[in-house]
């Protein structure tokens, strides 16, 4: 189980290791700021593809900026042959989960 998230949530939220973490492992990615937008594709594929992961977590703050992350994912995922389910949660600029959704 792998959760993707950006790199000024995961530092912002002081408990977000506890509250959304567990038991996954960690990718952070900036759709804004980072370039190569085709790399994180890439190896989010790879990660569906060849690593297997079960799921896929995408933890994005309720600012516009994050749903880059989102995007990315819903691309691999159309490019990959294995389908796995995807979890949406966005955190309010609070730290609140507001919402939790499998897509």
């Amino acid at each position: 189980n792998v959760l993707l998230t950006a790199a000024c949530k995961y530092f912002f939220l002081g408990r977000f290791n506890i509250q959304i973490k567990i038991n996954k492992k960690l990718a952070i990615a900036c759709p804004k700021l980072d370039n190569g937008k085709e790399s994180y594709i890439d190896k989010l594929t790879q990660l569906i593809e060849d690593a297997q992961i079960n799921t896929l977590t995408i933890a994005v703050m309720e600012v516009p900026c994050c749903n880059g992350l989102l995007q990315l994912a819903k691309i691999a995922l159309e490019k990959a042959s294995r389908k796995i389910p995807i979890k949406k949660i966005v955190i309010s600029i609070q730290g609140k989960v507001i919402e939790e959704t499998w897509i």
